[in-house]
């Protein structure tokens, strides 16, 4: 392997013969010794760093004396042991060239006396940490390796129990590394050592953490800098200083947050990084049914159990203790608001209550950091979200363009790195394109487009054929195939949009080209304005008079991430509490986009309406009214449209005031219906005016149907050759068409 000097980590191993430490002194100083003559074999050119591994057991920064013969290595007598030799013995020594990134982030070291039964001793981990470094600089430690020194007139040994280097989460090898100034020097001892550590949080400022900085995209996390930044503000800021600093401002540490948000928008990912990065115990991770037990107290014990060990390390070290983290995923499952659960155990209301005790009861702890994870936020118990407790509530929402881009380029990154990425992939591009879309989404769409290119390197005929690895490349069509096969939850329902235009849009006339405008001035008011986080419009006319294909088509050239369009049709045979709970989820769904078009189609149907009486849902009438008239959080903004065919009805119930403005999409007049007849090319020239003066005053929708029979002709067959311009509509079957459908 390389070292960070260009040359390989080691030189070809030498043997020398072990002698003692020329003074008793010398043994405190972790150095070996050689002759000046042998000094040459150990030193790493470009820098005075002399180093050797001894016996492949530890690594020793080697220094010159004179007294030490050519040939000869000093070892003192901690060191032997370690390496298995005694004086007189051989042992293979070779040059150590210290790797990239070896500085060691943290030191965990285990402290006791040389001479046992030696009284006690109070240590002051700060000074102690200090002269470590100052003592030790740039010598290497390895796990398991003991070290004799002297502090404060005492001689000590430590054993090094864990050597974490930099950007290193584990290693796979032997831990190793060289001590600098940026190195956590962590102490432990055992009870009967009769050592006892003080200050050991102020032993360096930032001790909480793992690495002195953070790379949120090395750690698989995308978009959410500004949610990470709030967190560790409020979070772990107060945690960085050491406990005398706290104690002075008179605060207490944050002991719990919750991460709310859709589905998939990377709330686990976030806390698990989070316990990844700390320094204290290995986070318990819970998925919240798991507390959940058939026994009678069991449930209960279980939350108590998670918490046993903080409280433990609470009461052994107190402030020094170490921080757990105690990771809740679903926690809506377990700590639902009391009396919400009707189960008769009320086994649901012990849970939350013995929660409560533990994070900021009598005996509450400091040293413990709860992290509560749920996509349902309105069902947990208010006495869980008061400050003390949950009080740290972050939204990780849908990511924003930039975000998007950071998400793709982490999943992207390896085949990216293997020369799988096509050139022809513009991220930038996809990231625009993917509105809407959560970061499990958008792994799904990588995922998928790199099925297509997979795909394309297999035969179904022989599955057995060889694949040529150097072939396989993902391009920009294959995700752009991808993207029709991953829909967003919270995106834009186009298929649904589509089947309210059929037919498509034609120009029919000034009126419906005004209203068309009027409405996509409202998009432009609700993009632009600070003023208008909501605005609502009304479209009524006559049944069929192209209504929901106006407001489908303005959702669709908005542009904006999120269009639902709400009908009656999806909620056939729902009793209407069910009816008003869809109801409102498209709108919450809403609320979590920052542009978002809402269509409430024939609203008279959604309200039950009957003619005789007349009837209607006031459930369901009270639901929409209060929602038409709620704001949509801050930064969020709202459009919504409603198409109706009975506008005295809903006046008469108070509807039509709750909409900013109302337009009216008539009926086509003679002139609009000859511009639709000429865009469509059916009739003969001579025949379309006469055809438009019948069309007066028809719906669109009716106009089309009755294209539609004409076109087929008296014996059928007609309307392939009648829509490729070969035939025309014959006028006379034309009226006959007409006399079917109107009414008298």
């Amino acid at each position: 392997m390389a070292g960070r000097f260009g040359f390989s980590s080691s030189s070809p191993a030498t043997t020398m013969i072990v002698t003692n430490t020329p003074a008793a002194d010398l043994a405190l100083t972790n150095l070996a010794y050689c002759s000046p003559t042998d000094l040459q074999n150990f030193a790493i050119p470009g820098t005075r760093l002399n180093l050797a591994s001894v016996g492949d057991a530890f690594v020793l920064t080697v220094s010159p004396h004179q007294s030490i013969q050519k040939g000869h290595i000093a070892l003192n007598a901690i060191q032997r042991r370690h390496a298995r030799v005694s004086t007189g013995d051989s042992v293979s020594v070779s040059r150590f060239v210290p790797p990239e990134d070896f500085n060691l982030a943290l030191l965990t070291l285990d402290l006791e006396f040389v001479k046992k039964g030696t009284k006690s001793e109070q240590v002051d981990a700060v000074l102690l940490s200090n002269q470590l470094k100052k003592k030790f600089m740039n010598q290497v430690m390895t796990a398991g390796q003991r070290v004799s020194f002297e502090f404060q007139g005492i001689n000590y040994i430590f054993t090094v129990n864990q050597a974490a280097v930099e950007g290193q989460e584990t290693s796979n090898g032997i831990e190793r590394g060289m001590i600098v100034n940026d190195t956590y020097i962590v102490f432990e001892t055992s009870k009967a050592s009769g050592i006892k550590i003080v200050n050991q949080r102020e032993a360096a400022s930032s001790s909480i953490f793992r690495h002195k900085e953070f790379n949120l995209q090395t750690l698989g996390i995308g978009g959410l800098g500004d949610e990470f930044a709030d967190i560790f503000r409020r979070a772990f800021a107060s945690r960085v200083f050491p406990p005398h600093v706290t104690n002075k401002l008179g605060i207490k540490h944050v002991k719990g947050m919750l991460l709310y948000g859709p589905p998939g928008t990377g709330k686990t990912l976030m806390a698990r990084q989070i316990g990844k990065m700390l320094n204290g115990k290995e986070p318990k991770i819970v998925n919240g049914p798991e507390v959940l037990s058939k026994f009678v107290g069991e449930t209960e014990k279980n939350v108590r159990d998670l918490f046993a060990d903080a409280e433990n390390d609470q009461r052994a070290n107190g402030d020094q203790s170490d921080l757990h983290v105690i990771i809740f995923d679903e926690i809506d499952a377990i700590c639902k608001s009391r009396g919400s659960t009707r189960d008769g155990t009320g086994v649901h209301d012990s849970i939350v209550n013995q929660l409560l005790t533990k994070i900021d009861g009598v005996e509450s702890l400091n040293n413990v950091l709860l992290i509560g994870m749920t996509n349902r936020k309105d069902l947990l118990d208010e006495a869980l979200l008061r400050p003390g407790r949950l009080e740290v509530q972050i939204e990780i929402s849908l990511p924003d363009e930039n975000g998007r881009l950071q998400i793709l380029q982490i999943h992207t990154n390896k085949m990216k790195e293997s020369s799988f990425l096509a050139p022809d992939v513009n991220l930038q591009e996809l990231a625009a394109r993917t509105k809407n879309y959560s970061g499990a989404e958008l792994e799904g769409v990588v995922k998928s487009a790199v099925s297509f290119a997979l795909n394309r390197q297999l035969s179904l005929d022989d599955l057995t054929k060889p694949v040529d690895e150097e072939s396989i490349k993902v391009t920009m069509d294959d995700f752009l195939h991808a993207l029709h096969e991953i829909v967003p939850a919270f995106g834009a329902s186009t298929d649904d949009l589509e089947r309210c235009r059929i037919d498509g849009m034609v120009d029919c006339g000034d009126r419906h080209k005004h209203i068309y405008q009027r409405a996509m001035l409202l998009v432009e008011q609700v993009k632009l304005s600070k003023g208008s986080p909501l605005v609502t419009c009304l479209l009524e006319g006559p049944s069929g008079s192209g209504k929901s294909a106006l407001a489908a088509t303005v959702g669709i050239d908005s542009d904006f991430p999120y269009v639902k369009i709400v009908s009656a049709e999806t909620m056939i045979g729902l009793h209407e509490s069910t009816k008003c709970a869809q109801i409102l989820k498209v709108f919450e769904d809403a609320y979590k986009s920052p542009l978002s078009i809402i269509i409430l189609d024939d609203i008279e149907r959604l309200l039950e309406y009957v003619a005789i009486g007349p009837r209607f849902s006031n459930v369901l009438s009270q639901t929409l009214l209060v929602l038409l008239k709620r704001l949509p959080p801050k930064g969020k903004k709202l459009l919504v449209f409603g198409t109706t065919s009975e506008l005295g009805f809903l006046d008469s119930i108070g509807f039509c005031n709750t909409f900013s403005v109302t337009y009216n999409v008539p009926t086509l007049k003679t002139e609009d219906a000859k511009q639709v007849l000429a865009q469509l090319n059916v009739f003969a020239d001579e025949d379309i005016h006469a055809a438009a003066e019948a069309l007066n005053d028809m719906p669109i929708k009716k106009l089309y149907m009755v294209i539609e029979m004409a076109a087929q002709g008296e014996e059928g067959g007609s309307a392939e050759a009648i829509y490729s311009g070969k035939e025309k509509i014959n006028i006379q079957f034309f009226y006959d068409c007409l006399q079917d459908i109107v009414r008298y």
